[in-house]
């Protein structure tokens, strides 16, 4: 007999699931046999993940279209999902927004807000609906997708650089919250992949020269798998050079 799934009998929630990263991401949690519930604006980007998954697994995704600016949403997701499950073994914090690369004094206060909204209070409210899901698990696991840019701030990336910086201050008090809890919690640093986003980011650079997001799945099942303590930071890049050493789960927190 096979040995079971990795991920097997697991409740995983991936928000940003309907293109790029997070569709990448839920298609792989669910080929390692957890059960997804994938959030996401776009309903048709949803249906074509959910087609993917079915494929791949025979069974089917949970779809919820919803935006993650509405946090009202987001709770009665959580209520639902307690519901349903009565826990959430994996969550990952996916969605995000790029502002505009612009000087300060340029920046638009609609893009700030958007921005802000996004990559920080959406991040909070995700927690705060979340968290009594996350507490039922065994050895739950909350990744949250970070960037470069919260900790090396640089010239027309304001609006991405502080909100983000603000989403990892929020991940990091959580993570010290639950310390004494089985949650555990992980900011991701992907670094360059092919994603509309980067592609927005730096539109002169040829996406045939950029890694396609699935190559960041098995880290991120290393991350969230039941056993191990994974560590607050991760970064695909160094993880992806160091991982032939061992503790390359470990060497993968050094970011480059």
């Amino acid at each position: 007999m096979s040995d079971p799934p990795l991920l097997a009998g697991r409740i995983a929630l991936v928000t940003g699931a309907s293109r790029g990263i997070g569709y990448a991401l839920a298609l792989g949690l669910a080929e390692a046999g957890a059960h997804v519930i994938a959030t996401a604006r776009t309903q048709a980007g949803l249906e074509e993940l959910d087609d993917a998954v079915l494929a791949a697994t025979g069974a089917h995704a949970t779809l919820v279209p919803l935006d993650i600016t509405d946090g009202d949403g987001l709770d009665r997701l959580g209520a639902a999902l307690y519901e349903r499950f009565g826990r959430l073994d994996i969550l990952v914090s996916n969605a995000g927004d790029l502002g505009l690369l612009t000087p300060l004094a340029h920046l638009d206060p609609k893009v700030w807000d958007r921005a802000l909204t996004v990559n920080a209070t959406a991040t909070f409210r995700v927690i705060r609906a979340m968290d009594p899901l996350l507490r039922q698990a065994q050895a739950a696991r909350a990744i949250f997708l970070t960037s470069g840019a919260a900790t090396a701030p640089r010239a027309f990336w304001g609006a991405y650089a502080a909100t983000k910086a603000a989403m990892e201050s929020l991940v990091q008090v959580y993570a010290d919250e639950v310390d004494t809890t089985a949650i555990r919690c992980t900011l991701l640093s992907p670094g360059p992949l092919r994603t509309r986003m980067r592609m927005q980011a730096f539109p002169g650079e040829d996406p045939a020269d950029l890694t396609r997001p699935e190559a960041l799945v098995p880290l991120l099942l290393d991350l969230v798998k039941p056993e191990g303590d994974p560590p607050l930071r991760a970064s695909f890049p160094a993880w992806r050079k160091g991982r032939d050493e061992p503790g390359a789960i470990h060497a993968c927190a050094l970011e480059t």
